[in-house]
């Protein structure tokens, strides 16, 4: 990342927002910011609930920076805490069913046919926990479009299949998950 005439590594970024240089906090927020915003776009459509969404995250970022263990994508680590907080903002606005297995575009069943309940118990973990049990390649479209914010063509480069194939899998990833939280709710109430 270059900022006046500085570059940064990605070790030297993330040593200097852990000791709190305002330089590299801002070069960060910088290199990931559009990529975040895409993500968020995706599921808030006012701006100002965008911005908020992610400036809460960058802010989280920022405290658990220290907490980045090098493993696995930065970028990736990033995404997870900015959809965490989206997860939030969108729970305390009574959003959250649209935003996990629904979206606006691809509604194939009305929302009441979702078991009443279930989507409301999940977090993120619980997400992660579904997908384990879906097909991997339906899990793995599904995670990189809702979770990730990436779009169909970027998935296809991803993944070296076409649009419509992610489409497919995307679609077959949501009436898995669905017939999971069914099962789950099903299970739930013989338990209860």
């Amino acid at each position: 990342m270059k900022l006046l005439n500085k570059t940064y590594s990605e070790e030297a970024l993330i040593k200097g927002c852990i000791d709190n240089d305002r330089k590299c906090q801002k070069a960060l927020y910088m290199q990931y910011f559009d990529t975040m915003y895409r993500m968020c776009r995706k599921y808030l459509k006012q701006e100002d609930e965008i911005l908020s969404v992610l400036n809460n995250g960058f802010l989280k970022v920022f405290q658990n920076i220290e907490s980045f263990a090098g493993k696995g994508s930065f970028e990736g680590w990033i995404r997870r805490i900015v959809y965490h907080d989206m997860v939030e903002y969108l729970r305390g606005q009574n959003r959250y069913h649209q935003f996990i297995v629904f979206d606006k575009e691809h509604h194939a069943q009305p929302e009441k046919e979702t078991p009443s309940g279930a989507l409301d118990d999940l977090y993120y973990n619980d997400i992660i926990d579904l997908l384990s049990s879906i097909p991997p390649k339906a899990a793995e479209v599904f995670q990189l479009y809702a979770i990730e914010g990436y779009n169909h063509r970027e998935i296809g480069e991803k993944l070296e299949m076409s649009e419509n194939t992610s489409k497919w899998y995307l679609a077959k990833a949501r009436q898995a998950l669905k017939d999971e939280l069914k099962k789950k709710s099903i299970n739930k109430n013989i338990a209860g």
